[in-house]
């Protein structure tokens, strides 16, 4: 068998230290699935039957701070910092998980079988053994390479001893789900169905962990329908399911349930970031709350729903513990993202107030919200003129403007350069310099600048105000130009 590439040569170094001493070592769980599927791993874990006292004892630089017998390799440094810690775990095997999520102690083992039997789903209970780099020989002994191939997610033996074992296997099976575009076997489908209520025995930074994954996969939107269709959601954010069902006005397709997960859906079409997919997921949590109907039209109505929702959100992502600038983000978002909505009464300086809420840093994402939440709505163009204005609006909110302030020189150094009191002549000045400048913006230098204020302070009033104002008419011509470029880069008038 050729040298397999993405095999990295740090993990072919542990391993043949470890077979060199006399062990036995495998590449095991996610990195031995990822390999065969062809998927870059992201984690490499090493399984043997030497005993952790044993493993430390082969490397320089350990780490070893834990019940269950995992060795931390530490690498030297290399240009993928995930290669740094590399975990070697003894075979074991475990008691009775008291508290859903751990085992309350471990026995280490001589028998691959036994640490092989232990794990969660038979796609990760493949063992890899290499030779000279290249994989020499596999062990699957529970159908692992079939499901693989079948494209399926199984536990390894009975699902219910598994989910009763370490509840957070059941939110595992959805992300892997998602993530590899497998689908979850009957079987196992039935048995997290059957015991969703364990996962209340999880801790929320555990929970919060694999919904994030979720949601940062291919397919968040079917993560979060299998979330709710076995149960798993009420104990996760609850709050989402009261959208179910709730319709809305003629501009929505679906109903709020439907158009919160297309949104979100949109964001993991457009590989956007979690902060933004979280406000898709989360930006019209409130409309159930405040629906509505209008005594003049008889159209539904969601007042307020944007600030109810951020207020919401901010106790939802707080009680799941995600970070505080995660959470202040979104609820940022959430609170102004109905902004872009009134299209015909936006004004420029209105967008420049926004930027100022929202926060330069935020603005462009949250016309990335304004962009899911259009294709949320089933909408299928996503560049409509009204997009492409709120676009042109925010350029020209944002750009530097073409004044004075450019210049390397202000009224104050005209003055002292120039020995002249205050007087309408500083202005006519500083205006015949920026049409200098505007003709040929290499003459901005200080240098320059000041000696031709001096050359200036020269001249007759008249002549400096009639260099002056063509100063002013230049500026303006340049302003209006920047303008229209604007407008003519996003197609509107």
């Amino acid at each position: 068998m050729k040298k397999n590439q993405a095999i990295p040569a740090e993990i072919i170094n542990i391993v043949e230290i470890i077979e060199k001493a006399g062990f036995q070592a495998y590449l095991v769980g996610g990195c031995a699935r990822d390999i065969f599927l062809g998927r870059t791993p992201k984690d490499w874990d090493i399984t043997t039957n030497a005993k952790p006292d044993q493993i430390q004892a082969l490397f320089p630089k350990t780490v070893y701070e834990n019940i269950y017998g995992t060795v931390a390799v530490i690498n030297e440094a290399t240009e993928d910092n995930t290669l740094r810690n590399v975990e070697v775990t003894p075979y074991r095997l475990e008691s009775d998980y008291s508290d859903r999520r751990h085992p309350d102690s471990v026995k280490f083992s001589d028998k691959l079988e036994d640490d092989l039997q232990r794990r969660d789903f038979t796609i990760n209970a493949i063992a890899l053994s290499l030779s000279n780099g290249a994989i020499k020989d596999t062990v699957d002994l529970f159908g692992g390479f079939a499901d693989i191939k079948d494209k399926t997610i199984r536990t390894v033996g009975n699902p219910d001893a598994r989910f009763t074992e370490d509840a957070l296997r059941m939110m595992r099976a959805v992300r892997l789900a998602v993530e590899l575009d497998f689908s979850i076997e009957q079987n196992t489908l039935a048995s997290i169905k059957k015991h969703n209520k364990l996962l209340k025995d999880i801790s929320l930074e555990r929970i919060r962990d694999e919904f994030a994954k979720i949601i940062m996969s291919p397919q968040p939107k079917l993560g979060i329908e299998i979330l709710n269709e076995t149960g798993l959601l009420s104990h996760i954010v609850p709050e989402l399911q009261a959208s179910i069902g709730v319709g809305q006005n003629q501009a929505h397709a679906y109903d709020v349930w439907e158009h919160l997960l297309r949104s979100l859906q949109a964001a993991a079409d457009k590989n956007w970031d979690l902060d933004i997919r979280l406000t898709a997921l989360f930006h019209d949590i409130s409309k159930p709350k405040t629906k509505g109907l209008s005594r003049e039209t008889g159209i539904i109505t969601f007042y307020g729903h944007e600030v109810i929702g951020s207020r919401e959100t901010r106790k939802i992502l707080t009680r799941m513990k995600f970070p505080v600038k995660t959470i202040e983000k979104v609820t940022k978002l959430i609170r102004w993202h109905m902004f872009f909505s009134d299209t015909e009464q936006i004004t420029l300086s209105a967008v420049r107030r926004m930027i100022v809420n929202v926060g330069r840093e935020n603005i462009w994402e949250l016309m990335n919200i304004r962009i899911c939440d259009r294709i949320g709505t089933g909408r299928p163009k996503e560049d409509p003129y009204r997009l492409r204005k709120y676009h042109a609006m925010i350029e020209e909110a944002l750009r530097d403007p073409v004044s004075l302030s450019m210049l390397k020189i202000d009224g104050k150094r005209v003055m002292e350069v120039c020995n002249i009191p205050p007087s309408p002549k500083i202005g006519f000045i500083l205006h015949a310099l920026f049409n200098e400048v505007l003709d040929d913006p290499k003459l901005n230098t200080t240098e320059y600048l000041d000696k031709k204020a001096v050359e200036l302070s020269r001249e007759t009033e008249t002549k400096l105000r009639e260099l002056g104002e063509m100063g002013k008419e230049k500026k303006e011509e340049a302003d209006t130009k920047l303008i229209e470029e604007i407008h003519k880069k996003h197609r509107v008038s």
